[in-house]
């Protein structure tokens, strides 16, 4: 039976050796006290011993708390492997047994990680297997800032892990050091800022810590680091702790690692610790952080900060030539819309418009020209675009490229004879006399004339002919109006508000119209209204009206009057909606002599009155509309105190897409074509001055120049017949009829093109004025509150297109409007 017994515990041995031999077993010590057992070597508590029986090299761990039981902690089969391992766990093991009561699972623990990491110290070990007691001990404590093969400390490991209790206690107890780098270059606040862990970096700059702007091996401080992830509440807890916005890396500085990787969060939080960071030069192209953008939003959030839109770089490239380059058209639009020049001239002389035709970018070739990129400008090789496009364009875009240039009177260039010069390109006209230079003048003079020391307010120059402008509504299509009125300035040398005495618009017509009169260039209203769109039209319809109220009061101003510019006469189109039917009103920057209507409509109702005054006002708050509470002390406001952003407003507040402003809805639902409202308005003017005796004051209308929004595509409507169903079958057909009958209806009222436009040009032939109607026809229907770039950038090339088709009549109407 003995002998059965020692048989089979000498199975079990060899089958353990093939098992797992580095296992942790609880064994009693009595078997190692008979024959065939021999003591190797003693150290501490750790035994090593030969069991000749099976041939097997076995360590044990002496045990206080058990005498007669043991731990195996291996048992090998070879003498090497027993030699090798036995002095790593007599030493390592010594500060965990002397400092903890152990059990054999945090034995099995320790003495797994001592085998996957014989380079670790006793400290490493601890904070890897969460056993901090072990910090305090002496010989720990001269390990803790002991390296590895890979040089990571045991700080390493615990910012590596996340650990912060760890981290604390090696800091404040064992005064482990911040800036030892491990082999890559890398201090522990590197490893911190990889991980999720704020507070870790928190502790770590809570004292002086030296390693926050040490850079590794990659060039990257903990600062680039952080950016490069995204960790945006690391990149705080840097900030704070220290660390430098002005370290540059291997690249540039953290900012443009942040941009790189388009981490929004980690650019906002270096821009408020550092406002300088916005036009930091990287260390290779000398870019600031706009060159390197890939994303519309990232552009958004540096020019929001005014970042320089055309910075050029060492290699002479500006932001948009980079993204023009990388074909990223929602970003480089952004840039145009912020005042990026199409025509800044870059390495080799070359435009972004010369770029994209290099790499056949269709989308931005369209976008760039309708934002004015010069198609005749040469580059120092003497190359136009043109030219370009006809020499490297390939492929199945090559034709739609050559064709689509061509339709806006893009010449196919030639490349220019060997030794000349490139012909210089200037397309800009003289700056005209502005009419305020001509206001101040001819007042300046008056004085002189009438020996006065004091000049009087001026009065407009007599002319022959009055000039009306109207502008329809459409919602984000103005942006078709202020293209067309950009090629009409470009034809006349003049800006708008100096060719025309009257302007009328309707909603976004309207809106324009009040821009024109307070001086603003259409360039910038182009942009702004590329910008207007993301402000305005956020989530679904009806949309919130703050986002467009405040729009309009930035670009007017809060308080502006209609009254507080008087030339040209302006006429904004709006509905009256607390009466059935409703009725057209008009705002107006100058009050109408009094004229004798006939009243539309009997009524019995009582209403606020219409023309004097246009709304009320209660200790400072103007209110526009009816209440059924009239507030305490009111008082009238006339025409003439009426708010710029009122009357925009109002004109602007389409049924659906915005709620009514007070009583005031779209004037699109009456007049989205206001030409005849606006004739109809001059003439009632003219008629009540030479009532009032005023008749050398009243001008013949001389021409009318009427812009649309451009014209949607007809399409087959295929029932409007709307009647009362017998069957489910019935009831789909009668659905469908009225869904369309309804967009017809709409669509009949605001229509801005078609008997409008004959009635008014029917009209003018009349009375012999000149008329002009320009509204290009859109392959597409464009939504009112469309906000895709790539449809308003292709609804504008085909605008560019009908201009060029058109430019004979352009320089004939540019004419007229000067002669007169």
């Amino acid at each position: 039976m003995q002998f059965l017994g020692r048989l089979l515990d000498t199975v079990s041995s060899v089958s353990t050796l093939f098992t797992n031999p580095y296992r942790v077993k609880d064994v009693p010590l009595s078997d190692y006290g008979g024959g065939g057992k021999e003591v190797l070597k003693e150290e501490g508590r750790i035994v090593l011993y030969k069991n000749t029986q099976c041939q097997s090299w076995d360590c044990l761990l002496m045990n206080p708390e058990t005498p007669t039981m043991v731990w195996r902690l291996f048992q090998v089969s070879s003498e090497e492997d027993a030699m090798n391992w036995f002095p790593q766990y007599a030493l390592k093991l010594r500060p965990f047994y002397e400092i903890l009561s152990l059990k054999a699972e945090t034995v099995q623990t320790i003495v797994d990680c001592i085998r996957s990491h014989p380079d670790w110290s006793s400290a490493h070990i601890a904070v890897e297997t969460g056993l901090r007691e072990c910090l305090k001990h002496n010989y720990v404590q001269s390990q803790i800032n002991a390296q590895d093969a890979s040089g990571q400390t045991p700080l390493h490991l615990a910012c590596k892990s996340g650990d912060l209790v760890c981290v604390k206690e090696l800091l404040e107890e064992s005064q482990a050091r911040t800036d030892i780098k491990d082999h890559s270059g890398e201090t522990p606040i590197h490893y911190a800022s990889k991980q999720d862990s704020p507070v870790i970096i928190q502790a770590m700059c809570s004292r002086l810590c030296s390693g926050v702007n040490e850079l590794n091996n990659n060039g990257e401080t903990p600062l680039h680091v952080a950016c490069r992830l995204g960790r945006v509440e690391n990149v705080k807890a840097l900030l704070v702790g220290g660390a430098k916005c002005d370290v540059i890396g291997n690249k540039g500085y953290p900012i443009h690692t942040a941009m790189k990787y388009s981490e929004k969060g980690c650019v906002e939080e270096i821009l408020k610790a550092d406002p300088s960071q916005l036009q930091a030069e990287d260390s290779v192209y000398g870019g600031t952080p706009l060159h390197w953008t890939k994303t519309a939003e990232m552009c958004r959030l540096l020019l929001d900060h005014s970042c320089e839109v055309n910075y050029l770089s060492k290699t002479g490239e500006s932001p948009l030539h980079i993204l023009t380059k990388k074909h990223r058209f929602e970003a480089s639009m952004v840039l145009l819309t912020h005042g990026a020049d199409a025509n800044l001239k870059g390495q080799d002389g070359n435009t972004a418009l010369h770029l994209a035709m290099k790499m056949d970018h269709i989308d931005l070739i369209k976008a760039l020209i309708v934002f004015g990129a010069d198609v005749e400008i040469h580059n120092d090789l003497g190359e136009t675009p043109g030219l370009i496009a006809a020499r490297t364009s390939k492929g199945p875009n090559r034709k739609i490229l050559l064709d689509m240039l061509c339709s806006v009177g893009v010449q196919r260039c030639h490349p220019p004879s060997p030794g000349s010069p490139p012909p210089i390109s200037n397309k800009t006209r003289p700056q005209g006399i502005g009419f305020d230079d001509i206001m101040y003048v001819g007042a300046a003079m008056g004085a002189i004339n009438r020996g006065l020391t004091e000049i009087d307010s001026p009065k407009m120059e007599k002319r022959k002919m009055d000039r009306l402008l109207c502008l329809d509504g459409g919602g984000i299509k103005g942006l078709v109006l202020i293209q067309m009125l950009i090629a009409l300035e470009r034809e006349a040398g003049r800006p708008t508000r100096e060719l025309f005495d009257w302007i009328a618009g309707t909603s976004t017509g309207g809106i324009l119209a009040l821009a024109i009169i307070h001086g603003k260039s259409m360039e910038y209203l182009r942009c702004l209204y590329f910008r207007m769109k993301e402000q305005v039209f956020k989530g679904s319809r009806p949309y919130e009206t703050m986002p467009l109220e405040d729009f309009l009061k930035n670009e007017f101003g809060e308080n502006t009057k209609m009254t507080d510019i008087q030339y040209p006469r302006v006429m904004v189109t709006s509905v009256l909606a607390d009466r059935h039917p409703g009725e057209l009103h008009i705002f107006r920057n100058y009050n109408p002599p009094s004229v004798r209507r006939e009243p539309p409509y009997t009524t019995a109702a009582t209403f606020m009155p219409l023309t004097i005054p246009q709304g009320w006002e209660d200790e400072d708050v103007l209110i526009v509309g009816y209440t059924e509470e009239p507030p305490r002390k009111r008082r009238k406001v006339t025409d003439e105190e009426q708010l710029v952003w009122r009357a925009a407003r109002s004109s602007g507040a389409a049924p659906t897409y915005f709620r009514p402003m007070g009583r005031f809805l779209d004037g699109g639902l009456l007049a989205n074509n206001p030409t005849l409202d606006a004739m109809t308005e001059i003439h009632q003017y003219n008629k009540g001055l030479k009532a009032e005796g005023y008749q050398k004051d009243t001008n013949k209308l001389g021409i009318v120049v009427s812009l649309g929004t451009g014209k949607p595509p007809q399409v087959v409507v295929n029932s409007v017949d709307v009647f009362r169903p017998s069957n489910p079958l019935e009831l789909a057909k009668s659905f469908v009829g009225a869904k369309e009958l309804g967009k017809m209806l709409v669509d009949c009222c605001t229509d801005s093109d078609g008997c409008a436009v004959d009635r008014a040009r029917a009209w003018c032939e009349m009375i012999d004025t000149i008329y002009h109607r320009l509204s290009p026809q859109l392959s597409q229907e464009v939504m009112l509150d469309e906000v895709s770039d790539a449809v308003l950038v292709d609804m504008l090339w085909e605008t560019q297109m009908y201009l060029y088709e058109k430019r004979e009549v352009l320089q004939s109407l540019a004419k007229t409007l000067l002669d007169n």
